[in-house]
């Protein structure tokens, strides 16, 4: 099988917490899946919530993101097929918390999930792994060592934010970081787009941060915004994507639209 030139690989990445970094990773991830476009999520939060999000017991967990970053193991060999058809998971644990301070002062300490993503490309080269038309990468609350290693070994970074007060202050922080990255690590790093999550329509600073929002950003501000919605907060606690808990709900109905536009975008660049 040879290698899928068009796989994309992408960190979503944000240093808050409870923005919606792995609502969006399962969703537009099952979303996609449901397009008929094989994804694979990668999990690099070490309270693993994309996991059990998924429905990805942890006494299940034998090979995860730990070994892959600590014992150079394997993708391929992490891989956990979920329920949903056409979406993989490499699943975390708690160890993963760890890995900053264990790797501290290794010379390749940046560059551990690069190399194993070089890893899982030739395996799919070689026909011994499934190709993935987007492997998304998702990041823990802060901007440490983990996210790092996921925006060096990413094509692009997906960046949710909230439509709340000082959004456009945390925004500032990641990119300093994602500019960081891309000048001295991985010059060949993008912005895949900014989403703008836990909007709500009745609340006049959640209009606010999405006018200046785009007014700072422009096109790299996906059209499609997520709505706050209880079912996409109630969904992972069933073990799984909203897509699937209640795929008529707003937030569900959101995803689907992010992933067409996604596809749309990607069709645009590749036509380029």
């Amino acid at each position: 099988m040879p290698e899928n030139r068009n796989m994309q690989v992408i960190a979503i990445a944000n240093q808050k917490g409870g923005v919606g970094k792995t609502t969006t990773a399962i969703n537009l991830g099952t979303a996609l899946a449901a397009a008929g476009e094989r994804c694979l999520i990668i999990d690099i939060d070490p309270q693993g919530n994309a996991s059990t999000s998924l429905g990805v017991e942890r006494a299940t967990r034998e090979v995860t993101t730990y070994d892959i970053l600590m014992n150079d193991g394997a993708v391929a060999n992490a891989i956990i097929e979920t329920d949903i058809p056409n979406l993989h998971i490499v699943p975390s644990v708690t160890e993963l918390a760890a890995v900053e301070a264990e790797i501290f002062g290794e010379n390749d300490r940046h560059t551990r999930m690069q190399r194993a993503m070089e890893t899982l490309k030739r395996h799919i080269a070689d026909g011994s792994a499934h190709s993935y038309r987007y492997i998304f990468m998702d990041c823990p609350p802060s901007l440490s060592l983990l996210t790092v290693n996921a925006m060096v070994a990413a094509d692009s970074v997906l960046i949710p934010l909230q439509c709340e007060f000082l959004a456009l202050e945390g925004l500032t922080q990641i990119m300093q970081t994602y500019n960081t990255v891309k000048s001295n690590m991985n010059p060949a790093l993008a912005i895949q787009g900014v989403l703008l999550t836990m909007y709500d329509g009745r609340n006049n600073l959640s209009k606010q941060v999405v006018d200046d929002v785009r007014e700072h950003f422009g096109d790299a501000v996906y059209e499609t915004v997520i709505p706050r919605n209880v079912k996409l907060s109630e969904a992972p606690s069933h073990g799984k994507p909203a897509l699937i808990y209640d795929p008529k709900c707003a937030g569900s109905q959101a995803y689907l639209q992010l992933a067409g536009e996604m596809l749309r975008r990607s069709k645009f660049v590749e036509a380029a």
